[in-house]
């Protein structure tokens, strides 16, 4: 399928290419900022889809928006009609077409210009009044707050925040991209108006809020939700305006003659997650819970758990190595411990099911001893 893609070196139409390329079956004739209107009848010759994403917001001239957005959406309509064929084109609008400014009467004319190709040849149009799309790759001081506020706080540099209760309503770039790839893809929805969802709300100061969150996640260890939602959206957002250098951070390790311990990951709500080392010979634990869980994974080296019941003085061990995954459990109310009974170094990750409280830490030491 060919499809010609207006703005393609946007943020939007960068990526829409990424999309198309992993996708396979279709080629992408770009119309960039290197083109004018008169490249558009030859650009079309072939193409089964267009993608209108090209446009002016944040011009120098005011005027820039009337030839940015309505007058090279005529152009295309033009070119379009001129074929003599059906063309189906999905267009990227803007909420701020419902409102009486330069931008959003330039998006609406725009939107008028297709309506009027459609009602003059039946030629699909589907047009997304989108409100502000967040996303990787947009540009700082440009596209978006997010963004603005992402490459910001990543950089430690300060924010301004005029109204910090304003709310602003937010659309996911990779959720646009699915929209247009279901039109694309031979599912599409009834036009001429179209909607992405979902559509997140947040105020402009919870939004820096939870940008400084995921950076203070580095100091504290405590990650923020991040596997669903706005929050999962954001944090993808967030991270990929890290500059190269920042990619890595180091972790507090805790050291003695038995090895090393350290703590990767914190959660509000499922616990955290280490790693520890024991020499050769090393036994690590001696203590017991009364709610706390934990789970084991030997990633190197070879391990003897033993547990004993707390009560019944029941006594039970196992052996487990880093040749075969396999997850070990401590179980309240049993005493357990782990020896290094290998020659090796022995590497093993740790889960417990909440963040140790060094005042309330549910952890009493009592040696397992040997079996009764």
């Amino acid at each position: 399928m060919k499809v010609l893609v207006t703005g393609a070196n946007g943020f939007i139409g960068k990526n829409l290419q990424m999309h198309l390329q992993e996708k396979g079956g279709f080629e992408l004739v770009p119309f960039t900022r290197k083109h004018t209107e008169q490249d558009l009848p030859g650009l079309l010759e072939g193409v089964d889809w267009i993608v209108h994403l090209a446009g002016i917001n944040r011009p120098q001239d005011p005027a820039e928006f009337t030839t940015g957005n309505a007058g090279l959406t005529q152009a295309l309509c033009n070119a379009v009609q001129a074929a003599g064929r059906s063309i189906p084109i999905i267009y990227s609008s803007s909420i701020q077409a419902e409102r009486d400014n330069d931008y959003g009467t330039s998006k609406r004319e725009a939107e008028e210009a297709l309506l009027a190709l459609h009602e003059a040849t039946g030629n699909p149009v589907y047009i997304y009044r989108l409100a502000n799309v967040f996303g990787k790759w947009a540009r700082p001081n440009y596209n978006s707050a997010v963004a603005t506020f992402c490459h910001n706080i990543a950089r430690d540099l300060p924010v301004q925040i005029n109204d910090p209760d304003a709310v602003i309503n937010l659309v996911y770039v990779d959720d646009v991209i699915a929209c247009f790839l279901s039109q694309l893809g031979g599912e599409p929805q009834n036009g001429p108006f179209v909607e992405v969802e979902p559509v997140y709300q947040i105020t402009v100061g919870e939004l820096a809020s939870q940008l400084n969150r995921f950076k203070a996640t580095r100091d504290n260890l405590i990650t923020e939700p991040v596997g669903t939602g706005l929050v999962r959206a954001l944090y993808s957002t967030y991270v990929s305006y890290l500059p190269p250098e920042r990619f890595t951070y180091t972790v507090p390790q805790h050291g003695d003659e038995r090895g090393v311990f350290v703590e990767m990951l914190k959660t509000l709500d499922a616990g955290q997650f280490s790693f520890f080392t024991a020499h050769s010979g090393i036994t690590r634990g001696g203590h017991y819970h009364h709610s706390k869980t934990e789970k084991f994974l030997v990633i190197k080296g070879k391990a003897c758990f033993r547990f004993r019941h707390m009560i019944t003085g029941e006594f039970y061990e196992l052996f487990t190595d880093g040749a075969k995954p396999e997850i070990v459990e401590t179980v309240p109310g049993w005493t357990h411990d782990i020896t290094n009974v290998g020659e090796d170094e022995l590497v093993c990750m740790l889960w417990a099911n909440e963040i140790f409280d060094r005042d309330n830490p549910d952890t009493f030491a009592c040696p397992v001893g040997t079996e009764a």
